[in-house]
């Protein structure tokens, strides 16, 4: 028998799922899990309902209430307010009428989609996973093959457990070096996107690896792949190995027992054959990477924390226009220093660095520190879980000593929905993923950064290096 033709980690999972072929570029695929938030899923539901179908099968879909969801501590399930009155109610209703399981405000268990599905086991190695959310390649860093669909799209997807997908193109990023002390993850990202542009995936499904990747906690993998939806990329993977099947065992909707040893096997057999086609790869060294911040307004326009603002008049020249718009709308020079621009808030929050990790660098930062006089500063956990585990550990107490508002879960101010608010802030540093003109509210200019820069610049009133903070 002629052996199979060697492939990529994403092809491999990708086979796996195939139920038939519908042209030479596309399959039809077994979608394993669909993932629906307040925001969305009633239309989807809707859709579902007008049609006169059910779930295929029970127990593959979920509900999570967390786009537009107030953060307040004191939140309650019956007091839903503003936009949130419009949505959460009636996905309440419909996923109770449809047997879907929903995590609701009121539920230890809530989060923001992306957290709690790889934190309960809902998103597992070689699964395909689907939600209406771009950022659903975040599970990727766990080895599965997700990404965002539309609401149309959802209601197919529950209805019969499958999708027709085009074959996306292939491209494999190269990571090499080791990151340097007070670098993180998100660091990592950004540097990325700014040395090969948000277009630098173009619709591509990305396998990130090298001794960069592998050398990441779980938690910092996710944030890389999260970051891919700013890459231009329709989804981004990193092979799972002996750290991510440890991360994955024993959690709530994961295998157990044999079964988990039988799914551990084939996750074992889940990396690239060193001789797979790729359509596009690049690699970079990552040793040098300093903390890194955006200084405009798409996440491709970063640059070190120790760098200076560009000027657009020596970009190309269709790029030039963009560059200038992107000046203006920050209130920023060429040439100007990004180190010591005065912020008015600082936000630590969403799928992209919630998590236990980003809390606990951040607190490192603050703790026996005071946010500087006048600076808002927010800590929104990216699930309940993740803030009960923090404040086992008294993170809580750190944050909250430093000047810090402590919150519940949920989307927050990732986008601007009404439920949370800068309250008149305008310039703002974010651990958010995208700084769009007006996507943390009106006139709000955002520089993304890691959460330890996010937490130094709070407390320094300005942006600011965490490194000598971090000791």
């Amino acid at each position: 028998m002629q052996s199979r033709r060697p492939r990529s980690v994403i092809e491999k999972i990708w086979d796996d799922h195939v139920v038939s072929n519908v042209s030479a570029d596309e399959d039809l695929l077994f979608i394993d899990r669909v993932l629906m938030h307040e925001r969305t899923g009633p239309q989807l539901l809707e859709g579902l309902r007008s049609a006169g179908r059910q779930p295929a099968y029970k127990g593959m879909d979920f509900g999570v209430v967390d786009h537009i969801v107030d953060t307040s501590p004191d939140r309650s399930a019956t007091d839903i307010q503003g936009r949130a009155a419009e949505f959460i109610p009636r996905l309440r209703e419909l996923t109770a009428e449809a047997g879907i399981q929903l995590f609701d405000v009121d539920d230890p268990r809530q989060g923001i989609v992306h957290v709690i599905s790889p934190e309960l086991g809902i998103a597992l190695p070689g699964c395909t996973l689907v939600c209406a959310d771009s950022h659903t390649c975040t599970v990727g860093g766990i080895g599965a093959l997700a990404w965002g669909i539309g609401s149309t799209e959802g209601e197919h997807a529950v209805a019969t457990q499958t999708l027709v997908m085009r074959r996306p193109r292939l491209m494999q990023v190269r990571l090499t070096g080791k990151l340097q002390p007070g670098v993180t993850a998100k660091d990592m990202a950004l540097s990325v996107i700014a040395r090969f542009s948000n277009e630098g995936a173009n619709g591509c499904a990305v396998e990130f690896c090298g001794e960069a990747v592998t050398a990441l906690d779980m938690e910092a993998r996710m944030t890389l792949c999260n970051m891919a939806a700013e890459f231009g990329a329709f989804t981004a993977v990193v092979a799972p190995d002996e750290m991510t099947i440890e991360w994955v065992r024993g959690r709530p909707f994961a295998p157990k027992g044999e079964v988990m040893e039988q799914a551990a096997a084939h996750w074992r057999t889940l990396f690239s054959d060193p001789d797979a086609q790729w359509d596009v790869t690049a690699s970079a060294d990552i040793s040098d990477v300093k903390p890194q911040v955006t200084w405009g307004i798409s996440p491709y326009m970063g640059l070190p924390i120790d760098g200076r603002v560009p000027d657009p008049a020596t970009w190309e020249e269709n790029l030039q226009e963009f560059g200038g718009r992107a000046l203006r709308y920050m209130g920023l020079e060429p040439g100007q220093a990004i180190a010591g621009v005065a912020i008015e808030a600082a936000f630590i929050g969403s799928c992209t660095n919630s998590r236990l990790s980003d809390l606990r660098m951040a607190a490192n930062v603050v703790r026996g520190r005071r946010v500087a006089p006048g600076v808002l500063a927010i800590v929104v956990p990216g699930s309940m879980q993740v803030r009960a585990a923090a404040e086992a550990e008294g993170l809580d107490r750190v944050f909250i000593d430093a000047g810090f508002e402590w919150r519940a879960s949920g989307c927050s101010l990732c986008v601007y929905n009404g439920s949370d608010s800068f309250r008149g802030a305008k310039r703002v540093i974010s651990t958010t993923n995208r700084n769009f003109e007006n996507r943390q509210g009106p006139g709000v200019q955002t520089h993304l950064a890691s959460p330890a820069t996010v937490a130094a610049s709070a407390v320094a009133g300005r942006i600011a290096d965490p490194r000598p903070l971090l000791g």
